[in-house]
C-alpha cells in the first residue's frame, strides 16, 4: 500500500469515527438543551413570585432529590458500560438481561424510597437546616417529589441501556417529553392552580411518569429487532444480578460522594443567607448547562469505548478517546464564550429579585471558566464507565472529595462564598488529574486489552 493510500485510508477511518461520535453525541446534547430549560423554568416560575423564599425551597428540594435519586445513578452508568461490552461481544441475550435487571432494580428501589419517605425527609431537613421561612415550603416540595422515584430510577436504567446499544435517540425522546411536559405543568400548577413549590414538584412527578412510559415503549420496539427472546427468568434469579451489582457498588460510593459535595454546597449556601442560597441555585443552572453540553461526548465515549473493549479493539478505543476529547474541548471553549458574553442576561432570565441578581453577578466569574476546568473529568468518567473500571472512579473521587475539597473549604471559610466556589472548582481539577493518571497506568499496563 502506497503512502497516499495509507493516508486516504486513515482519513476514511477518522471520518467514520467522527460520524459515530456525533451520531451518539447530538441526540443527548439536543435533549440536554431542554434539561437546563427545565431548571430554568422551575427557577423562573418561583423566582418571579417576588420573594427568595420559594426559590430557596425549590433549590433545597431539588438538591435533596439530586442526592437521593442520583445516588442510584449507577442504574444508568453501570447499565451503559456492561451493555456496550455485551454489544461488542455480540452477546444479545446478555443485552436483554441487563435491560430487565436494571429496570427491575430501579422500580424496587423507587418503591422503597416512597415507603421510607417520612424518615428520609426529616433527616434531610435536619442535615440541611434551612431557615424557618424556607423549611415548610421545602418540605411540601419533598413530600410530593418523592413519588417520582420509581419512574426516575427506571428511566435511568432505560437511558443507560439505550446508550449501551447505541440508540441515543431513545433518551432524546424520553428527555424531551419529560422536560417539555414539566415546563408546561410547572406554569399551570403555579399560575393556573395557585400553587408554589409543591406545584413545581407535582409537575415533575407527572412528567417523569410520562417519560418512562414512552421509554418503555421505545425499548420494546428495539427488542423486537433483536434475535432471541426476553429471558424473564433473569428477573428473579439473584445470581443473574451479581455482575451488575459488582460494577454498581463502586459507582454508588462515587456518586454518593459527589452528591455529598453538592448537598454540602447547598447547605453552606443556606447558612450564609437566603439571598446567597438563591443566587447559588441560579448559578448551579450554569453548571447544569455545562454538564449537559459535555455529557453528549461523554455518553459517546461510554458506548463506543465499551464496544471497543468488548471487541478487543485497542486502536479503535484510542481513536475514539482522542477524537471525542477534541470535540469536547471545542464545546467547552464555546461555553466559556457564551457565559462571558451573556452570563448576566441568563441570570436576569432566571430571577427578578434584585438581591439575588446582585449576588449571582458577583460570583458569575467562577462559572465562566468552569467548562474548561470540568471537561477532563467528564470525558474521563465516560472512559471509565465504558470500560467498567469503576473502582478507580470510586478511589479518585474519595481522594478528590476528602483530601482536596473539604480541606480547601475549611481553609477558605474566611472568604465566604468565594471560598466555597474556589473549593468546588479545584474539586473538578483534582478529579481530572487523578483519573488521567489512572487512565495512563491502565493503558501502559494493558489492563483493558
Amino acid at each position: 500500500m502506497s503512502i497516499f493510500q495509507q493516508y486516504y485510508s486513515s482519513v476514511q477511518v477518522h471520518s467514520a469515527v467522527h460520524k459515530r461520535i456525533w451520531h451518539m453525541a447530538w441526540p443527548p446534547m439536543l435533549a440536554n438543551i431542554t434539561t437546563p430549560l427545565l431548571g430554568l423554568v422551575d427557577t423562573a416560575v418561583v423566582g418571579h413570585l417576588g420573594t427568595a423564599i420559594h426559590l430557596g425551597a425549590v433549590a433545597i428540594g431539588a438538591s435533596i432529590f439530586s442526592f437521593l435519586l442520583w445516588a442510584f445513578g449507577f442504574l444508568r452508568m453501570g447499565s451503559t458500560g456492561l451493555t456496550a461490552q455485551a454489544v461488542g461481544q455480540q452477546d444479545y441475550r446478555r443485552v436483554r438481561e441487563l435491560l430487565l435487571q436494571s429496570v427491575m432494580l430501579g422500580l424496587v428501589i423507587g418503591g422503597l424510597l416512597i415507603l421510607l419517605r417520612g424518615p428520609i425527609i426529616d433527616l434531610a431537613m435536619v442535615l440541611i437546616s434551612p431557615s424557618a421561612e424556607v423549611e415548610p415550603w421545602a418540605r411540601l416540595y419533598c413530600e410530593a417529589r418523592i413519588f417520582s422515584a420509581p419512574a426516575v430510577l427506571a428511566g435511568y436504567a432505560l437511558m443507560g441501556w439505550f446508550f449501551g446499544i447505541q440508540y441515543s435517540k431513545g433518551p432524546l425522546w424520553m428527555l424531551l417529553l419529560i422536560n417539555i411536559a414539566n415546563m408546561v405543568l410547572d406554569y399551570y400548577a403555579v399560575y393556573g392552580l395557585g400553587m408554589a413549590s409543591e406545584g413545581v414538584a407535582w409537575a415533575t412527578v407527572a412528567a417523569h411518569y410520562l417519560g418512562v412510559t414512552l421509554a418503555a415503549l421505545l425499548a420494546w420496539r428495539k427488542l423486537s429487532t433483536m434475535s432471541g427472546h426476553l429471558p424473564f427468568a433473569a428477573w428473579w434469579q439473584l445470581k443473574a444480578y451479581l455482575a451488575l451489582i459488582r460494577v454498581n457498588r463502586y459507582l454508588f460510593v462515587r456518586t454518593i460522594l459527589l452528591l455529598l459535595v453538592m448537598s454540602f454546597f447547598t447547605a453552606q449556601s443556606a447558612q450564609q443567607s437566603d439571598a446567597i442560597l438563591a443566587a447559588n441555585s441560579v448559578l448551579l443552572i450554569f453548571l447544569l448547562i455545562i454538564a449537559n453540553a459535555l455529557d453528549g461526548f461523554a455518553f459517546a465515549v461510554e458506548s463506543l469505548c465499551g464496544e471497543a473493549v468488548g471487541a478487543k479493539q485497542k486502536n479503535q478505543f484510542l481513536l475514539v478517546v482522542r477524537l471525542s476529547s477534541v470535540w469536547a474541548i471545542l464545546m467547552a471553549c464555546l461555553l466559556v464564550l457564551l457565559f462571558w458574553l451573556f452570563g448576566n442576561h441568563i441570570i436576569a432570565l432566571l430571577t427578578s429579585v434584585p438581591s439575588v441578581r446582585q449576588e449571582a453577578a458577583l460570583y458569575l466569574p467562577w462559572l465562566i471558566w468552569f467548562p474548561l476546568l470540568g471537561v477532563w473529568s467528564f470525558m474521563l468518567d465516560g472512559i471509565f464507565v465504558g470500560t467498567t473500571a469503576v473502582k478507580e472512579m470510586q478511589n479518585t473521587m474519595i481522594i478528590s472529595v476528602l483530601l482536596v475539597f473539604f480541606p480547601l473549604w475549611y481553609l477558605t471559610q474566611s472568604y465566604g462564598n468565594h471560598g466555597l466556589w474556589f473549593s468546588f472548582a479545584i474539586l473538578f481539577i483534582a478529579r481530572g488529574v487523578s483519573l488521567y493518571w489512572c487512565y495512563r497506568q491502565n493503558i501502559r499496563q494493558g489492563v483493558w486489552f
